[in-house]
């Protein structure tokens, strides 16, 4: 892998995460909840989010609604200063998902609102800001839902002007725009899960070790690096020199769903350098997406977590 520049995160589909946690909750009650937790998120963010986490500075880009845009950035400054805010702003108001969790349970549910902040004008603004940003050597990441329809070619324009940049490209999103991004060979790295795999061949896909890699193998000819995530059963690399199956042996209570997947990129992304493997950034990944699930990335640090959990690496 070649010298690190930046990492930029890039999100299109950006949102507010308001966290609801409470005892025995359930239909028709009025319930009491312990806890309300409202954070600046979408995939991007929490990427950024968990860089911070680990000691890693990164550039937050992409869209945000001009009616919230200043409470954005004060979060975003009160949760650390090692991410850099510098969304553009696109006109509206920034979406809310609210997850409710029934602690006692051990139930989720999730809402989720449309995202309605790309249009014509806010990509094209962002196409602007991107090619005086981005530089040589970064790496962009584009997570989360990227547009469809008749904005797709808008969508994907922004990754091309990244890539024409000499950035490389981390695409973490699924459906028309990643099969456009895979078909053109612009990313160095892919994350999708199961489902998000089985999508680019349109076929299904087993999820197990071997299954996952020989799909993941199919990619190599224009994606030279594959990280599938299989949730609770950990994750898979392909990449041109090998492939690895991977999983937390270190067993938590599982506090939080959301954001698994963006904490084990982020994680790839912060351990694999030049002097570090595959395997060694597979393990990274694995630790800080577990820490995420165990809620340990609120209370602990990322050195803590760390040391106490523990990964199983096979090569495939």
């Amino acid at each position: 892998m070649k010298s690190k520049g930046r990492i930029i995160t890039v999100g299109l589909s950006p949102a507010w995460d308001v966290s609801c946690r409470g005892r025995g909750l359930d239909w028709g009650l009025h319930a009491q909840i312990d806890e309300q937790v409202i954070r600046p998120a979408g995939k991007a963010l929490n990427v950024s989010s968990a860089l911070a986490w680990m000691g890693c500075e990164s550039v937050a880009a992409g869209l945000w609604g001009r009616d919230d845009y200043e409470a954005m950035r004060s979060a975003v400054r009160a949760q650390s200063a090692l991410v850099h805010a510098a969304m553009t702003v696109a006109e509206g108001r920034t979406r809310e998902n609210i997850t409710v969790v029934d602690t006692t349970g051990r139930r989720e549910m999730h809402l989720r609102q449309p995202g309605r902040l790309a249009t014509r004008a806010s990509l094209a603004h962002l196409q602007e800001t991107l090619t005086k940003t981005v530089r040589k050597n970064d790496i962009c990441v584009f997570a989360g839902a990227m547009p469809a329809g008749e904005l797709l070619d808008a969508g994907v324009a922004l990754v091309q002007t990244c890539h024409k940049q000499g950035a490389r490209i981390v695409a973490d999103t699924y459906g028309p725009a990643l099969e456009r991004l895979v078909d053109a060979g612009l990313p160095w790295l892919v994350a999708p899960n199961v489902e998000e795999l089985a999508q680019l061949p349109g076929t299904e896909v087993r999820n197990t070790p071997a299954a996952l890699a020989a799909m993941g193998r199919v990619l190599l000819e224009k994606v030279p690096t594959i990280l599938i995530s299989r949730g609770g059963k950990g994750a898979v690399l392909v990449t041109r020199t090998g492939a690895w199956t991977g999983r937390t042996t270190t067993v938590g209570p599982v506090l939080e769903t959301v954001g698994c997947g963006d904490y084990l990129l982020a994680g790839f992304l912060a351990g694999y350098g030049p002097r570090e493997s595959a395997r060694a950034a597979l393990t990274t990944a694995l630790k800080v997406a577990t820490a995420r699930a165990y809620g340990w990335t609120d209370s602990r640090t990322w050195h803590q977590a760390g040391r106490r959990i523990q990964v199983e690496i096979q090569r495939l």
